[in-house]
């Protein structure tokens, strides 16, 4: 899965595909039939990405922002400037419930236009599902919006230009990137209010594209949030306060053959309030008419699972309560908070909880309680980020440190994938040096007293792939620094060993006071003539002694020490390359 990731990443690099076409009359009408005034990140998210989709370079850009801040009418106004281009558009959304809710807003929007909305999902018949991929097939289907079902093998697109991925964090990497490999050229949008830990330090990293929407809807106020053991007296307030101002009630619990129970024990704590349970195996009919009757007002509580994560906009609802809050991830409570609190009317959510629970559960519920203020999702992504790591950028893993790549490696072998990618399987590959010094090599405290500037200068050192870039930043440390001491010296000669070094077919460079031993690869067996040549031209300070055809033992002499004697005689083999002075 690494190389695969590797070499879609990269060939998503080199990709191309003709930019679409400048806003007609028609995209302006739409936007200017928006209801509600743009906020100033509604108005530079759209300018980001109707700026990415004009260039011919395809778009991959991640779009943070809270429940209600105006994300899908963003994805609206790309989708229809996709269709103005003759192209179509995908929508991935993590559930059935959100699916159909998008394509009742995208519907309302796009009604005055000749666009063609499809929905595909479990709650059509295989007949039904057949007869909008058979559209799809033929491109009579301008948007089509749906869950995983739009990630099988029997779904064909001839003009797909836009992907819109909806709550990011509801989907594994396979999903997303099967995505991508559909079409290379494609754009894509994805949408999230807490960007998984992978997603967001991929932005953070600047491998992706992102706009921060963090400007709330005018007259909306935060939720309060309370983390509570259960109390039927807690509950009975808080859900006849929500009741008495004529709003509605969530009820979470995420156990399906415990959940008629609960809501038994819910009747009997308050005999007034109208209850309905919706859960993920209940039959399609029951489960859609359960959310139509709660969307109308015609029950007081939804005693449901976590099926109403996402999407379901009950701007009456306006208190939570979430049993067992121990068992849910950081961004899947901070997603079910966002149910609550879509009005002008003070919101609440009650985390229940035990008396007991273990320290990272504890540590997220603390996070979720302390950061209520609107627009508090990126923040939460990045405590996200801080508490679970930053995940795996060449795996399957979403969170968790990353523990077979680091980033700066991850860079090299992007730049290589995207070279081989370029120059076809049989391009060669640069493989630097293993060097290993027993002399001190790094930039002491009293040389550079800045931690920022002593990470820069590491940073650009292990991302340089031209020796003759090591000099160059070798002079700028002695200009701005001053001369450099003996620790720096040995630091900038490792350096230049392992990259050319790695040129030569060197596998290895082993330094141990007044010796070094040099293993060679294969590949360089046929230049060991040429390479004895040139370490008898530093023979004042080595004396080489074949120990086995690929391998070279020197011994210092005296003069210069052993490392200035390698760079010397390394950089003499390098074509058309002045010895350096060490």
């Amino acid at each position: 899965m690494t190389q695969e990731l590797l070499v879609l990443y990269a060939r998503r690099q080199l990709a191309s595909r003709p930019p679409h076409l400048p806003d007609t009359a028609w995209q302006r009408q739409v936007e200017s039939s928006f209801l509600f005034e743009d906020t100033p990140d509604q108005r530079k998210a759209t300018a980001d990405v109707k700026g990415d989709m004009e260039k011919p370079r395809p778009m991959d850009r991640l779009l943070v922002g809270d429940v209600g801040y105006g994300k899908t009418e963003i994805a609206i106004r790309a989708a229809f400037k996709a269709i103005q281009s003759g192209r179509q558009v995908a929508v991935l959304v993590p559930t059935t419930i959100l699916a159909e809710q998008h394509f009742r807003t995208f519907s309302e929007r796009l009604a005055d236009f000749p666009v063609r909305i499809a929905v595909i999902s479990r709650f059509q018949t295989p007949s039904e599902q057949a007869a909008i991929l058979a559209e799809i097939a033929a491109g009579t289907v301008d948007v089509v919006i749906g869950t995983h079902r739009l990630l099988s093998a029997d779904v064909s697109f001839p003009q797909l230009g836009l992907i819109v991925i909806d709550e990011e964090h509801r989907f594994g990497v396979k999903h997303k990137e099967r995505l991508k490999q559909l079409k290379l050229e494609t754009d894509v949008l994805t949408l999230t209010a807490t960007p998984i830990p992978r997603t967001l330090h991929q932005s953070l990293a600047g491998l992706r594209d992102m706009t921060l929407m963090q400007t709330p809807p005018r007259d909306r106020s935060p939720v309060l949030t309370f983390v509570e053991p259960w109390d039927d007296g807690l509950i009975e307030e808080g859900i006849a306060r929500e009741l008495d101002r004529g709003g509605q009630v969530f009820f979470v619990h995420n156990r399906i053959e415990t959940i008629e129970a609960v809501a038994d024990h819910i009747r009997r704590v308050l005999p007034r309030a109208r209850i309905a349970v919706g859960h993920g195996q209940m039959r399609e009919k029951d489960l859609a008419e359960v959310m139509r009757r709660f969307v109308a007002g015609d029950v007081d509580v939804l005693v449901s699972t976590l099926i109403v994560e996402s999407g379901l906009d009950v701007p009456n609802a306006n208190t939570m309560f979430i049993n067992r809050a121990d068992y849910f991830g950081l961004a899947q409570l901070y997603q079910l908070r966002g149910r609550v609190g879509r009005s002008h009317r003070r919101a609440y959510c009650y985390l229940v909880v035990p008396d007991q629970i273990d320290e990272d559960a504890e540590r997220r519920l603390q996070v979720l309680e302390h950061h209520t203020e609107l627009g508090a999702g990126y923040h939460i992504a990045l405590k996200d980020m801080e508490l679970r790591g930053a995940g795996n950028l060449l795996g399957a893993e979403q969170s968790g440190h990353v523990h077979a790549v680091g980033f700066e490696l991850y860079l090299r072998m992007l730049e290589e994938a995207v070279h081989r990618v370029q120059l076809g399987d049989d391009a060669p590959k640069a493989v630097p040096a293993d060097v290993s010094l027993d002399l001190p090599a790094f930039l002491p405290d009293d040389f550079i007293a800045s931690a920022e500037a002593k990470l820069d200068i590491y940073r650009r050192l292990t991302s340089i792939t031209d020796p003759a870039a090591i000099d160059s930043l070798s002079a700028e440390v002695r200009d701005r620094f001053g001369p450099l001491p003996r620790e720096v010296r040995h630091l900038f000669a490792n350096a230049v060993l392992r990259l050319v070094g790695g040129e030569l077919g060197i596998e290895g460079i082993l330094v141990h006071g007044d010796e070094a031993r040099v293993t060679f690869r294969d590949s360089a067996a046929p230049r060991l003539k040429g390479i004895n040549a040139a370490f008898g031209e530093v023979q004042f300070r080595a004396e080489v002694r074949r120990v086995h055809p690929l391998s070279l033992k020197l011994t210092r002499l005296g003069g210069a020490g052993i490392l200035d004697g390698l760079v010397r005689a390394l950089t003499l083999l390098r074509p058309n390359e002045p010895a350096r002075a060490g």
